[in-house]
């Protein structure tokens, strides 16, 4: 999957002197590290994300730095990994790897004390991999498609329905799809996934708008049934679960990329470097199979055309988060 744009929805998507010369050969020449780099990941090691990071740490050395280590820096809901990134100096020889939550709906979440800005303090470089969603109910609810979940859903004065966490991009696709579909939903947010299926078997929650990955196998199993996903295609783990778009609702299209970051003020050379190389990484059979092992969809961008994915995507869910009053006010 390959995110693409015109050159006129690249203006103003980052300021000019981050993304200078790069989209213009000949101007800077890559530039290989010559000490080792690390990969700070802004959430524990052991998750998904940490292996998608350690899958490119392992294959990165020797093509960007002679050895590039993952640095797990998880806290403070992820931000303390990005402001570590944006105070590091702007050499390429630290880089973050972040969901783009923290660049697209943070600064909509926490607006009075976010220390970083996602459009000054860092160069996208490239999206990385891609998952989506998927809105499940318990094996034994009464609907067996999303439109027999609506028609039940609007006879309810309220539908309590879980996602992994509040503030989280599946907490704000339902807020979509609460207004789109007519319905008044109530978000429960669990941080433990095990907690959610149990009480959406036990008939405490009725839906959960789940990652992919984490709902598929419980699909696969009869244990929950998948009613609708968010991804623009139907994925190949929950092949007879149709998208959202298909079924009339294309505003409910979404998907997590994680992303990769370097700090601003790095030479366009390092940029160049390291944009290659996860390139050449990327472009590999191994890698896809290794990715497709943990529910992961490979994306591929420039760093202009990923930073105009961020814009997009910023201009497309800030009205949303406002409009739903959540705010954490620290």
């Amino acid at each position: 999957m390959v995110f693409s744009v015109t050159r006129r929805a690249l203006v103003g998507a980052v300021p000019a002197t981050a993304l200078a010369g790069l989209g213009r050969p000949g101007v800077a020449v890559a530039q290989k590290l010559d000490r080792p780099a690390r990969l700070v990941v802004n959430f524990s090691a052991g998750g998904v994300m940490d292996t998608v990071a350690r899958l490119y740490a392992d294959r990165l050395r020797g093509l960007y730095a002679p050895q590039v280590i993952v640095d797990n820096r998880p806290g403070a809901a992820a931000r303390i990994g990005v402001e570590l990134v944006k105070a590091a100096p702007p050499d390429g020889l630290t880089v973050l790897m972040t969901p783009e939550t923290m660049m697209v709906l943070y600064p909509y979440i926490y607006t009075r004390t976010l220390r970083y800005d996602p459009t000054r303090d860092f160069i996208p470089v490239t999206g990385l991999s891609s998952f989506g969603f998927t809105w499940i109910v318990d094996a034994n609810h009464p609907a067996k498609t999303l439109a027999e979940f609506v028609d039940w859903a609007r006879k309810q004065p309220e539908v309590d329905f879980a996602t992994p966490a509040a503030g989280s991009l599946p907490h704000f696709v339902s807020v979509m799809m609460a207004r789109t579909l007519g319905i008044r939903l109530n978000h429960v947010p669990y941080r433990e996934m095990s907690m959610a299926f149990a009480d959406l078997n036990g008939g405490r929650i009725s839906a959960y708008m789940s990652v992919i990955g984490t709902a598929a196998e419980q699909h696969r199993s009869g244990r929950v049934r998948a009613l609708a996903v968010t991804m623009p295609e139907r994925v190949s783990t929950l092949p007879d679960v149709p998208t959202f778009a298909e079924l009339g609702h294309p505003q409910l299209t979404a998907d997590e990329w994680y992303g990769i970051f370097l700090p601003a003020g790095t030479p366009d050379g390092v940029v160049r470097s390291l944009h290659g190389a996860i390139g050449e990484v990327a472009s590999t059979a191994e890698m896809r199979v290794a990715l497709a092992r943990v529910e992961q969809y490979p994306v591929s961008t420039t760093p202009t055309e990923y930073a105009a994915r961020l814009r997009s995507e910023r201009e497309r869910w800030g009205p949303v988060v406002r409009e739903s009053g959540y705010e954490v006010g620290e």
